[in-house]
C-alpha cells in the first residue's frame, strides 16, 4: 500500500511538473531566455523532489518545499490578466460591439475583409441594423482542416435573407502563430469575430490552401424565440469582451465549448457530450438529437451540406449567402 501510494504521489508530481514547466515556458510574454531559464529551474526542482520521494528522511520535507514552490507558481500564473491593449493581428485587431434598442440591434464593426489570399487582404468593416422580429434561422458552420475529428464550428444568424456570422476564436498578436498547447496557458485573448459571411466563410472555402479547409453548413432546428435568446446571449458576450477581456483556452473557452455555454438560455439545451470536446463530431451529435434535418442518413446530409464549390462560384457576389445555401437540405 505504501509503495502504491508513493507511485501515485510520484505520478501526481510528474503531472504538476509537466504543467509547471509548460506554464513557465509560455510565461506572460517574457523573453525566450527568461522563460527557458525559469522552466529549466522548475524542472530541476521537480526532479530533485521526485528523487526525494525515495529517501524516507527527506520525503516530506521535499514535498513541503515543492508545495510552496508550486503554490507560488500557481499564484503568479493566476495573476496574469487578459488585455485588449496589444499589437494584435489585423484580422483580430478590432472588436465588434452591439447597440440594442428593443427589436432593433445595430452591430458595429462587422468584419468584411477584401481577400486576395489567406494572408493578403484589405481590412474593411461596416455597421448594420437588424430587426430581431426578422430573425428566422440559425446555421451551424463546420470547417475541417485536419481530419474528421477536429473542426472549427461557428454560427450564422439569418434575418429574412441577410446573415451575420459570429465565430469564437483565439486572438493572437502580430507575428504569433496559433498553438493548441499555448492555448492552455493564457497566451491568447478570447475573440468573437462578428463578420459578413463573405469574410468568415469565404476565406476558408476560397483562400486557405495550407492546409485547405472543407466547410459544411447545416440549418439548425429550433424556434424563433430560441434563436432570439441565443443571438442576444452572444451579443452580451461581444459587448462584455470590450470592457472585460478574457483568455482563450483550448478546451474550456473554445469555439464549441462557448457555443454550448451560451445555449444555456435555450430551454432543453443539449447535455454536455464528449463530441463537444472533439468538435468535428458536433454536427453528428446535433443530428442524433434531432437538431438537424433527419430526413436522410447523416452521411448523406453531410455530403450535401458541403459548400466549398458553391462558395467558390459565388466568390464576391452580393448574394453570396443565398447562393451557398441553394439546394442545401433543410434550408427553405
Amino acid at each position: 500500500m505504501r509503495l502504491a501510494g508513493l507511485i501515485v504521489l510520484g505520478l501526481l508530481l510528474l503531472g504538476a511538473a509537466g504543467w509547471g514547466v509548460l506554464a513557465l515556458w509560455y510565461f506572460d510574454h517574457r523573453t525566450f531566455a527568461g522563460r527557458a531559464a525559469l522552466a529549466v529551474v522548475f524542472a530541476l526542482v521537480s526532479l530533485a523532489t521526485l528523487a526525494g520521494l525515495a529517501l524516507p528522511d527527506w520525503r516530506w520535507r521535499a514535498l513541503a518545499a515543492y508545495a510552496v514552490v508550486f503554490a507560488l507558481l500557481v499564484w503568479r500564473w493566476s495573476a496574469i490578466e487578459p488585455s485588449n491593449d496589444r499589437d494584435w493581428k489585423p484580422e483580430t485587431a478590432r472588436l465588434a460591439h452591439a447597440t440594442i434598442a428593443g427589436d432593433q440591434v445595430t452591430l458595429h464593426d462587422i468584419r468584411n475583409f477584401d481577400y486576395r489570399s489567406a494572408t493578403d487582404f484589405t481590412p474593411a468593416y461596416y455597421d448594420r441594423t437588424f430587426d430581431l422580429s426578422q430573425l428566422d434561422s440559425v446555421d451551424l458552420v463546420a470547417s475541417y482542416w485536419m481530419g474528421p475529428a477536429i473542426a472549427h464550428v461557428f454560427l450564422s444568424f439569418g434575418f429574412a435573407g441577410r446573415h451575420v456570422a459570429i465565430s469564437i476564436e483565439a486572438r493572437s498578436e502580430r507575428g504569433e502563430e496559433y498553438s493548441s498547447i499555448k492555448g492552455f496557458f493564457r497566451q491568447y485573448g478570447l475573440f468573437y469575430v462578428v463578420a459578413d459571411e463573405r469574410d468568415v466563410i469565404r476565406v476558408r472555402t476560397n483562400y486557405r490552401r495550407d492546409p485547405p479547409e472543407d466547410v459544411y453548413l447545416y440549418r439548425l432546428r429550433g424556434s424563433r424565440d430560441d434563436a432570439r435568446r441565443l443571438f442576444i446571449e452572444f451579443l452580451h458576450e461581444v459587448n462584455s469582451l470590450r470592457e472585460r477581456p478574457e483568455f482563450y483556452n483550448t478546451v474550456i473557452t473554445n469555439c464549441t465549448a462557448n457555443i454550448w455555454l451560451h445555449s444555456r438560455v435555450i430551454p432543453g439545451r443539449l447535455p454536455y457530450s464528449w463530441r463537444i470536446l472533439v468538435s468535428g463530431h458536433v454536427p453528428e451529435l446535433l443530428y442524433d438529437k434531432g437538431r438537424l434535418d433527419t430526413t436522410m442518413p447523416f452521411a448523406e446530409l453531410k455530403r450535401r451540406s458541403r459548400i466549398n464549390e458553391a462558395a467558390k462560384a459565388a466568390d464576391k457576389a452580393e448574394d453570396f449567402s443565398k447562393r451557398i445555401r441553394a439546394g442545401l437540405p433543410g434550408v427553405a
